[in-house]
Parts: structure tokens; sequence; C-alpha cells
């Protein structure tokens, strides 16, 4: 075995290269797999079963386009060392970061009332109470954030959101046909107002405020510094990719089975989508393995959203915000963490209507995407020094894709609400 004497210069600059990137990676793979959320699966879900794969391509296509966006929030994090309420509020003042305090708060609630909305469902497929698959995600939630500092608590989130990795293995099973997958690329059917709606909807699940706050938070608490923005970057690709080839598996596997034969049934929540896919696969893989990807995807999600909202607490009204203190340094932010969690999962409990629900959560996030986007692109432009500041002709890019983003996102909202005229 080679000692570090006895290494080449190239041997060592690669290990080397290599320590430095496995330190940097985890924040944009964490925030990545959060994205793919109980609300996100089943959105794909609903692509696939009613345009089989005319939606595919949008798949890819929002590929670079998430990467765009979270790119800004590493370039933010590692060169202000700052978390995004932090930035906002030394920008722009003190009542605009509680404007944008407001947004996440609303976002990070609305996603974790998506997420034990999950994890209820799950519990229902089993026959169990889904008050059981609330709590259970509750004490989850707590136990890993009380007990671990920021390194830990990534490698938990990591691990359970590797839990959607399954889709992949539920969308080979389902036998797509390539050649229909091929021939529907090209076919989007853009004149149909539920089409739009589907395409809006998929753009509003895949960027969302609270991935924004986490992420940059999560740079600047895991102390990265500008020698890790090479890597950081490679992380949030990675997961970028990643996170979106998942959403493709799901509406794969929905395509060739639900979309093929029963286009119209109803999937709108974790049970309803586990049935229709049952028939198809299998109960194995209809039942068991489905809700073993959604329990991951919901987990990881969940983490995301509770701590990004106790972050931009923290950053906004300048309490100590940091997993790294224990509870008692800083109170304010375990205390603003543990209420929005009981308050969702509780609210889960409470509320019958959990289909109407999930609607209004992604509602509430669609209008906020102008809000929280025009912030990024604004602290891009305004707060970073002077080498790596949003300018030129991407600054130019980044505006466009931001505005159409937005804009889809804001329609995707307006039309859920009935008596739109673009319904």
């Amino acid at each position: 075995m080679a000692t570090d004497s006895t290494k080449s210069p190239m041997q060592r600059a690669a290990g080397v290269g290599l320590k430095a990137f496995l330190l940097a990676i985890g924040p944009g793979l964490v925030v990545m797999l959060a994205d793919s959320d109980v609300g996100s699966v089943i959105t794909a879900a609903q692509s696939g079963a009613e345009w089989g794969y005319k939606l595919l391509l949008l798949q890819f296509i929002l590929m670079p386009i998430l990467y765009m966006v979270q790119e800004l929030t590493v370039r933010l994090g590692i060169f202000t060392k700052k978390g995004h309420g932090e930035l906002i509020r030394e920008t722009f003042g003190g009542v605009w970061s509680y404007v944008s305090l407001t947004g996440l708060g609303l976002s990070a609630a609305g996603g974790l009332l998506t997420e034990f909305t999950g994890f209820a469902g799950v519990c229902s497929l089993f026959g169990i109470g889904r008050w059981v698959g609330v709590v259970l995600g509750i004490v989850f939630l707590l136990l890993v954030v009380y007990t671990g500092a920021y390194r830990k608590v990534e490698r938990i989130a990591i691990l359970v959101g590797l839990f959607e990795l399954v889709f992949f293995g539920i969308a080979i099973v389902s036998h797509p046909n390539l050649h229909d997958m091929i021939t529907s690329l090209a076919d989007m059917p853009i004149g149909n107002n539920g089409y739009l709606l589907l395409v809006s909807a998929s753009i509003g699940a895949v960027i969302m405020p609270f991935m924004i706050f986490y992420q940059q938070s999560a740079v600047t608490d895991k102390g990265l510094g500008p020698a890790s923005y090479k890597h950081a970057k490679i992380d949030t690709a990675i997961g970028a990719v990643l996170t979106q080839a998942i959403m493709a598996a799901v509406l794969i596997a929905t395509a060739a089975t639900i979309g093929r034969v029963h286009p119209n049934v109803p999937l709108n929540t974790v049970g309803q989508l586990s049935t229709a896919l049952t028939p198809f696969l299998g109960h194995q893989l209809g039942r068991d393995v489905y809700a073993f990807g959604m329990i991951g995807a919901g987990a990881v999600a969940a983490i995301v959203e509770s701590l990004g909202f106790a972050w931009g607490f923290g950053e906004v009204t300048r309490v100590k915000h940091s997993l790294e203190h224990h509870v008692m340094e800083a109170p304010w932010f375990y205390g603003v963490f543990t209420f929005i969690v009981l308050a969702a999962g509780t609210m889960v409990i409470v509320v019958r209507n959990l289909v109407s629900l999930d609607i209004l959560v992604e509602v509430v996030n669609a209008f906020l995407l102008p809000l929280v986007l025009g912030f990024l692109v604004a602290l891009a432009i305004k707060a970073l020094p002077d080498g790596v500041r949003l300018r030129g002709w991407y600054k130019w890019v980044v505006i466009v894709v931001v505005v159409v983003t937005a804009g889809l996102g804001v329609y995707g909202g307006l039309t859920v609400i009935p008596g739109f005229p673009g319904l």
C-alpha cells in the first residue's frame, strides 16, 4: 500500500480533491431529495396517468432550471457567510426580512402538512390509524434534530432520502413502451388547459421557498468556504439530476400502467395512487415498496422544511440558530422548530379533508414564487462580492428563467381556484 510519502503529486492531489468533495457534499443532495416530496410525487404520478409520457420531457428541462436557482443559494451562502433571511434584512431592511419570513413560514408549514399527510396515508395502507403515522413522523423529526449536530442530521437526511430510489425499480418493472415514450416527447398539447395546469404544477413542485432558505443556511452552518464552491456546485448539480430523474421515474411508472388503462382514475392521495398501481405491479410493489419510497420522500422533505424555517426565523430575529448549539444555547431556534412540527402534525390529525388541504398548499407555494425568486436574484446582484456577483449575459438568462418560472407557477395556482377563467 502506498503511503503519503510514496504517492505521486497527482495521486496526492486527487486524494485531497476527493476529501474536499466529500466534506462539501451534502446540502445540495439533501435539499434536492427533499424536492421530491409527497406532493411532488403525486404531481408526477398525475402527469403520467393523465397524459402518458407527454410531460416527461419537462422533467428533464427542469433539471438545469432547478440547478440555476439553487446554485445562487450556494454562492450566497459561501461568499457572504450569511443565511438567506439575514442577507435580506441587511440588504433590504427589517420589514422585507419579515415579509420573507412570513412567506417561508407559509411554505414550510404547507410542506409539512403534505409530508404528514403522506405519513398518514402510508399507515392507512396497512390498516393503521392515520394518527400513528403523524406521531411517528413527529418523533422522528424531534429525535433527529435534538440529538445531532449538522453533519449527523445531514447524514440521516441523505440516508432516508435515498429510500426514494425504489421509484426507479417501480419504473423498470412497469415495463414502459420505449417507442411510445420517444414519440410522445414532441407531443405537447399546449392548447389544453388541463395539460397546462400540470405543466404549471410540475414547475411549482420543483422550486420551493424553503429549499432556498435551507440550502443557504446549511452551507453556512456546515462552514463551507470559497475553496468548497466548486464542489458545492457539483453537489447541487448531482442533486438536481437525481431529483428530476426520480420524478421522471414516477411519471413513467404511472404512464405505463394507470395512464394506459385508467387515465381518469383519481390520484390525489397516497392511498389512491397505491391502490391504482397494485393491479399492475402486484401487491408487493403496489403497496409495500411504494410506501417505502413515499416515507423516504416525506421524511427528508420534512427535515428540510422544519429546519429551513427555524434557520430563517433565527436569521431574521437575530437569535442563535445553529445545530451546533445545544438546546439551552439556542432555545428559540429549537423552540420554533418544535412548534412548527407539532402544529403541522396536529392539523393533519384534526383536519379531515386532506385532499383539499394539499390543493391549498400548492396554491400558496405558487403565489410565493415571485417574492422568493425575486429576493434571490436581487441578492445575487447586490449582496455578493464583485468577483462572484451575478452579472453579464448570465444575469439576464437567470432573470428570464425566473420570470417565466414564477409566472407559470402563479398561473398554476390560479387554475386550481374554482371559477378561474383559465379552467
